[in-house]
């Protein structure tokens, strides 16, 4: 455990140096939130901002109303993790799941230092893990100490049950970092209710292998999801083909998803260096 968080630290410095050194702001910017939370209604005063009227109150006939915000004394910083079968693939050293395990430690040790309250959810087609949100360094070690030794006990995947199970244990605006291969249908109605309700941040995970096969000829590939066999041509154009125009438009729909809905969207491949792109996550937040 001491040699991980070791890792884990020497991943969080790297990122910390690379912002700190150009950027005027600080690390925490990315697990800030909203910052607002809403506590009264008062009447509209000339020179207020518009954006502020609740135009349902007002609706009433007794004159404009505008909601008033008092600062988020604590924030929290959930985090959804993905430990179905499909992410148990790639390389024998370093599995989809193993870098989905590394970038939430390296984030939640981020989210210790800077943020009030840090969660934890594992999911597959059920909930392998939920830890509730709390503040204080020792839960933090042990939320990823449980993280690293989990052994999920279903292998199929659930996007949109697990975002569901999220909405419903959330109550204020949260950080809410999703991270997932998206290997899933018909969630996306339930991530734009996620998106909508929190600031949402999209991992999305993958293997190049996923996307450029190599060419090995007719092979069996094992499906661990539905624990079925299936003979591939590899070497097929078409098949190749194929694959690649399937990822890339699961991708770009969720990448258009998360634009539109203001989440931030981050795409890594499993055998990449993932630090840059962290970095450039906590630029952009």
């Amino acid at each position: 455990m001491n040699e991980l968080l070791s890792k884990l630290r020497n991943y969080e410095i790297r990122i910390r140096k690379a912002v700190d050194s150009q950027m005027h702001g600080n690390f925490k910017s990315v697990f800030k939130g909203s910052g607002l939370e809403f506590t009264d209604l008062r009447q509209y005063q000339y020179g207020d901002d518009i954006r502020l009227i609740d135009w349902n109150a007002s609706s009433k006939g007794h004159g404009l109303f505008l909601k008033i915000f008092k600062e988020e004394k604590e924030q929290t910083v959930f985090f959804m993790v993905d430990v179905s079968a499909s992410q148990d693939i790639g390389r024998e050293e370093r599995s989809k799941l193993d870098t989905t395990k590394e970038i939430c430690g390296v984030l939640a040790l981020s989210a210790m230092h800077e943020a009030s309250h840090v969660g934890l959810y594992c999911f597959s087609d059920q909930k392998e893990k939920y830890i509730r949100p709390a503040n204080s360094m020792k839960h933090g070690y042990q939320m990823i100490l449980e993280l690293f030794r989990l052994k999920p006990e279903s292998l199929k995947t659930n996007v949109s049950d697990a975002i569901l199970f999220a909405l419903n244990i959330l109550h204020r605006k949260s950080v809410v970092i999703l991270i997932s291969d998206f290997i899933d249908t018909d969630y996306e109605q339930n991530l734009k209710a996620l998106a909508k309700k929190h600031d949402l941040v999209v991992i999305h995970l993958y293997d190049d292998r996923e996307v450029n096969m190599p060419r090995l000829g007719i092979i069996p590939v094992y499906d661990k999801e539905s624990r079925r066999m299936m003979w591939v041509n590899t070497s097929s154009a078409q098949f190749r083909k194929t694959t690649r125009i399937v990822f890339e438009e699961n991708q770009q729909r969720l990448e258009k998803l998360c634009k539109q809905y203001k989440a931030n969207y981050l795409s890594v491949d499993t055998q990449e260096d993932y630090t840059p792109k962290l970095i450039k996550l906590f630029r952009v937040k």
